[in-house]
């Protein structure tokens, strides 16, 4: 496979910046279709972005002859069916996160992969940014000693201002997208966890609805303690006063300490040497880096960025700390 065509399935506001644009920045990678069920915002997609085919219909596109790889970037709710049908097609795959709506669905998809030996990468894209592999040299050069605990406290208003805005707000709604914010945002936060400090052995939670303004539970906590012995405790509350918002993770060592936000640009160190912070700038299109080793996995030339079973133990956190 000398070049990866891709196909996008949901093409709505989240592709316009993050990621549609990056497939035709890449080396052996080019945008050749896109599909959204309005067949004029697919249009008017493909003609602002120069994209030669466009559909209503997910089915047409996966059966254009062009496109061997698809990006599925449509609520969590049609992942499993849409990942399903691609890989039956023997069409590579790059889902966005939250991978499934809760890790039933995700198993389903681990196994559709396993039994046809398919190509499927999930988007925990902040792997592959240079602050947090940053973070995790940090770590990997002891910098901050043994690491004891992870502290991640994630409090917003009631509209967060880290969502990326849709005509409807269907993260609100758990037929959906498997809850609310919590499973917007906490994948990002919770697959670096695992990036960083590998296997879990055991985790908990508990969710609730506080403010009863969505269907979803706006406010959840939980606990993992990994197999290393290293134990992380997060915090998600989407209803606090603008004064009180705060995104944070610190990891405390026996040296020293690293803070940084999830959705910030900057990454502080405070150790016996002194404290210092080091600034980034992230890349135009956020999604990039991730991308361009995803075109070496699927061209057989590079590892998988992030797999289809990582992404299940992830799902099965999530779902402890929800309660489902």
């Amino acid at each position: 496979m000398n070049t990866i065509n891709w196909g996008i399935i949901g093409c709505g506001n989240v592709t316009e910046k993050k990621s549609g644009q990056a497939f035709n920045k890449v080396a052996g990678s080019r945008l050749v279709a896109v599909m959204r069920r309005d067949a004029e915002k697919a249009a008017d997609y493909a003609r602002r972005h120069n994209v030669e085919h466009w559909y209503s219909n997910a089915d047409e596109l996966m059966d254009n002859p062009a496109v061997n790889s698809v990006s599925i970037a449509t609520p969590p709710a049609s992942h499993l069916d849409y990942a399903l049908r691609a890989i039956e097609k023997g069409l590579n795959v790059y889902v966005e996160k939250p991978v499934t709506r809760n890790a039933t669905e995700a198993l389903k998809m681990a196994d559709a992969v396993t039994k046809s030996g398919a190509k499927l990468t999930v988007a925990h894209y902040r792997r592959a940014l240079p602050m947090f592999l940053h973070v995790k040299q940090l770590l990997a050069d002891n910098a901050i000693g043994k690491v004891r605990t992870v502290q991640i406290r994630m409090w917003q208003k009631r509209e967060p201002k880290l969502i990326a805005a849709t005509e409807t707000n269907w993260r609100l709604d758990p037929a959906l997208s498997g809850g609310g914010y919590f499973h917007d945002l906490a994948p990002h936060q919770l697959d670096l966890m695992l990036y960083y400090f590998g296997e879990p052995a055991s985790y908990s939670g508990y969710s609730l609805n506080q403010a009863n303004t969505s269907p979803a539970d706006d406010h959840v906590c939980g606990t993992i303690v990994f197999k290393n012995n290293i134990i992380v405790n997060g915090s998600w509350c989407f209803n606090v006063a603008q004064s009180e918002t705060t995104d944070t993770c610190e990891i405390i060592g026996t040296e020293g300490r690293i803070t940084f936000p999830f959705f910030g640009t900057w990454v502080k160190v405070k150790n016996a040497q002194g404290e210092q912070t080091t600034d980034f700038v992230h890349p135009e299109h956020i999604q990039q880096p991730m991308i361009e080793k995803i075109v070496s996995f699927f061209k057989d030339e590079g590892p998988n960025p992030c797999t289809i079973h990582e992404a299940v133990v992830l799902m099965q956190i999530m779902d402890a700390f929800t309660g489902k």
